[in-house]
């Protein structure tokens, strides 16, 4: 549960666009008003005796005057600071709105607010005295003790200018710090996200592919003996409910399901099974194996590479001969090569294929090439960095 704004910060000191008054903002304002009345009262009452009834009342007028211009004190604070102390001048009962109003440019000022308000506080300070002189108190005295008061409140002032100072950084440093730990989040959900796509789109187009060329061989060979028929039956109806369960747990992944799975991650010894499932399909695949084991991350990446070179030559150059070659010294070499074949279509990808793979390669800190040799065959190869 997050705490109240109020309790943090006033709205001034959050600086946002629109910021209202907070519960903290008004009561502050409720505690300052009555301190301004509580100084103004006695302060009026030491001097009552120096008043004529006249000037009682315009005291009064003006103690008011002075207590409802610090309303105004957070957006002008130079201004209702002059202003107040032009009231002090007669004016006994507005003694405890100046003092908060000193406070509060050196809360809030500019430093040449400062100095002009710190002018102003120690001017009311002699000339103030000289309205309402008492004679049982020497003028030196008054003085003496009005810049003390000034210089008092100013220091204090600033103290308080620096906490705040630092409440506002601590707070500024929570926002960001908690706005980078959001956007953290959200790159990593992205990320796998995206890793769990990637991985579905190698899987589904190899099984479909595979479930493509069995229905094919149904289709164009109607008279092909029961066994066969039956057998290529059993292959789709295998490599359809593979399919699906794939993509049911691509679809509960990306719904953020609580009890959705990864699919299993393959590796480098898994390949041969690949090769035969292509094999089975009716694929003339020639492959060496010289590698395996190796670094889990790297044997997923060289499998995907083997998977979707396969799944290209099997969508664009279906009778063409393909080589499978995994070997491994200082680095790991995949290479798919398909050979020229009577078709026309290339055997290129021009798709998210070959793009997500060559991102899942140089994660893996390799290198994916692919593109035609000089005797016309289509050549996909990934180095990737082998430690045995």
């Amino acid at each position: 549960m997050s705490t109240p704004r109020w309790q943090m910060l006033p709205g001034g000191l959050l600086e946002e666009p629109g910021a209202k008054r907070t519960t903290r903002d008004w009561i502050v304002d409720v505690m300052m008003t009555l301190i301004a009345i509580g100084i103004g009262t006695i302060t009026l009452g030491e001097t009552e005796d120096l008043h004529s009834e006249g000037m009682i009342l315009l005291d009064l007028v003006l103690g008011v005057a002075a207590i409802v211009a610090l309303w105004w004190r957070r957006r002008w604070p130079l201004g209702v600071v002059l202003l107040i102390s032009a009231f002090g001048v007669v004016s006994a009962s507005s003694a405890g709105a100046g003092l908060l109003a000193l406070f509060n440019v050196a809360l809030r000022g500019s430093r040449r607010a400062l100095l002009i308000a710190t002018a102003a506080g120690l001017i009311l300070s002699a000339v103030a005295p000289l309205v309402y002189d008492d004679p049982e108190i020497p003028y030196v005295f008054e003085v003496l003790l009005g810049v003390a008061i000034t210089l008092l409140v100013i220091p204090w002032g600033l103290f308080t200018r620096t906490q705040r100072d630092l409440l506002r950084s601590s707070h500024e440093r929570a926002q960001q710090l908690e706005a980078e730990q959001r956007a953290h989040v959200e790159q990593a959900r992205e990320a796998e996200r995206r890793r769990i796509a990637g991985e579905m789109h190698d899987v589904l187009a190899h099984r479909l592919s595979l479930l493509s060329v069995h229905a094919g061989a149904l289709e164009f060979r109607p008279d092909a003996p029961p066994e066969e028929i039956a057998e290529a039956a059993a292959v789709i109806r295998r490599t359809a409910r593979d399919a699906l369960q794939d993509l049911r747990e691509v679809i509960g992944v990306l719904r953020e399901q609580p009890d959705a799975v990864s699919p299993p991650q393959p590796t480098l010894d898994e390949i041969p099974a690949l090769i035969e499932e292509s094999r089975a399909a009716g694929m003339k695949v020639h492959s060496r194996i010289e590698a395996g084991g190796g670094e889990a991350m790297v044997g997923r990446t060289a499998y995907r590479v083997v998977q979707e070179g396969l799944t290209n030559a099997r969508k664009h150059a279906p009778a063409a001969a393909v080589e499978v070659i995994v070997a491994a010294d200082e680095q790991l070499v995949v290479e798919i090569v398909s050979r020229r074949s009577a078709i026309s279509v290339p055997a290129t990808d021009g798709g998210s294929g070959l793009i997500g793979l060559s991102e899942r390669v140089a994660l893996a800190g390799g290198a994916l090439e692919h593109g035609r040799n000089v005797r016309g065959d289509f050549v996909l190869r990934a180095t990737l960095p082998w430690t045995p």
